[in-house]
């Protein structure tokens, strides 16, 4: 899937990418940088997030005294 930058340097996301990860017009994107990669992240409310960890398994973790 391509897309091009316009020159305003404006891109257009996909619809079958805005549809398959919910984006909504005025939504904002968090853009990092990296190794020449461009990585847009959604950003969500904390509402959005509630219960998204639910189910993960805790019994693997150390504990803060085993952090370095």
């Amino acid at each position: 899937m391509q897309t091009t930058i316009s020159n305003k340097y404006q891109v257009v996301i996909p619809k079958s990418v805005r549809e398959h990860l919910n984006l909504k017009p005025k939504q904002k994107l968090t853009v990092i940088e990296k190794d020449k990669l461009l990585i847009l992240i959604p950003q969500s409310s904390l509402e959005e997030l509630r219960g998204f960890a639910a189910g993960a398994k805790i019994a693997d973790y150390r504990e803060k005294k085993d952090r370095f």
